[in-house]
């Protein structure tokens, strides 16, 4: 008899694993033609930067995908509401005896088969407990006063927990028994998934693969304001791509995002850069040496699937590169072609035809568990 995954019920979810199993029963839902309502409203906590904001939004493209429906997206920062603000302004009605209240932007929502809304109420728990107090309407009668949420709306809060010691209140537990909990890990393997796909700079991927521990540096009882999250990763990559190419100059820039020990970290790593066969040589096909330093061969490995990532369409040049990779000690060859298989399925099939991947794996495919 098969047993569920109790590792998934005894400690935190990885977010995509969260957003996945939200994804599939949203899915099962709309195709069985089912009413959104039926499925609680969900609460995701986890500590700040984590990125829950940013997965809601890639699990409605994905959410598209399977139904074919237009996804709309209403977020609501919570903590800039007032109470009045979720309710509506009142005024008088026609004849003047009652008041009415005006109905909010935020349950002006397209309520046609062919939409699925998402309400999105983030900082959920930072919100005083007179906006919490309004929400618990929202997330179990999915109204407020007079104005409901239609059918086709799925009503997911986020937020960080009291333990975090950023801005929270402790939720009610008549709130909190409105709501389905899904306590969110810091988890590098998703975050680079999504990293490269949305093109982070390599010199912080190559760094963070080598020290995945500094992703997430969020520490209640550290000094300082900026610390290290996929979130200030992401802003500190922005800088390096778009402001301040040159590392040494951008540190400053990227210490005020992921906080001073990680930029320092980086600077260092970045030394090793300067090492680095040139890329365009080993895509021509030209003979290029090895790196000996195992820091040099992480750097160079985020590198090569950073540059494969913006030239898919060179299956010449990518063919010369997995020539170069097979020389690479296994270990890093498979790290490689993991990285690589992230790329998306141009890559996937690229490789499923490539003489280079198809030799390697037949001998070491147990390395990337082909």
């Amino acid at each position: 008899m098969d047993h569920f995954d109790t590792d998934m019920l005894s400690g935190k979810l990885k977010l995509q694993q969260a957003l996945d199993l939200l994804l599939s029963a949203y899915t099962n839902l709309t195709q069985n033609e089912q009413p959104l309502w039926l499925f609680p409203s969900v609460m995701l906590w986890g500590e700040p930067g984590l990125g829950k904001s940013q997965g809601v939004r890639q699990m409605a493209l994905r959410l598209e995908e399977q139904t074919g429906k237009q996804v709309v997206i209403t977020d609501v920062r919570l903590i800039l509401f007032n109470p009045v603000d979720l309710r509506g302004i009142p005024t008088a009605n026609a004849d003047k005896t009652l008041a009415v209240w005006l109905k909010p932007k935020i349950f002006d929502m397209d309520a046609s088969l062919g939409v699925i809304n998402i309400l999105f109420l983030d900082e959920l728990s930072a919100a005083p407990p007179s906006v919490q107090a309004a929400a618990y309407q929202i997330t179990l009668d999915r109204c407020i006063g007079e104005h409901e949420l239609p059918d086709n709306c799925i009503v997911i809060a986020a937020g960080n927990r009291i333990t975090d010691r950023s801005v929270a209140y402790r939720m009610p537990k008549a709130l909190a028994n409105r709501l389905c909990h899904f306590d969110i890990a810091v988890d590098f393997s998703t975050w680079k998934d999504w990293a490269y796909c949305h093109g982070v700079d390599s010199r912080i991927l190559g760094f963070l693969t080598y020290k995945p521990d500094l992703l997430m540096c969020f520490d209640v009882a550290a000094k300082g304001n900026a610390f290290a999250t996929p979130r200030s990763w992401e802003m500190a990559s922005n800088i390096l791509r778009y402001s301040c190419t040159d590392e040494k100059l951008a540190l400053p820039l990227i210490a005020g995002c992921v906080g001073e020990g990680a930029a320092i970290e980086f600077g260092n790593w970045c030394e090793v850069y300067a090492s680095l066969p040139s890329l365009e040589d080993i895509f021509a096909g030209k003979q290029a040496e090895i790196p000996r330093g195992v820091d040099t061969k992480y750097a160079l490995i985020s590198s090569l699937a950073a540059y494969a990532a913006e030239h898919l369409d060179d299956e010449v040049g990518l063919e010369h590169s997995l020539e170069y990779a097979v020389r690479l000690p296994p270990d890093f060859t498979a790290a490689l072609l993991l990285d690589y298989r992230r790329l998306g399925d141009a890559m996937q099939r690229f490789l499923m035809k490539s003489p280079s991947f198809l030799s390697w794996t037949a001998t070491r495919g147990a390395l990337i568990d082909v």
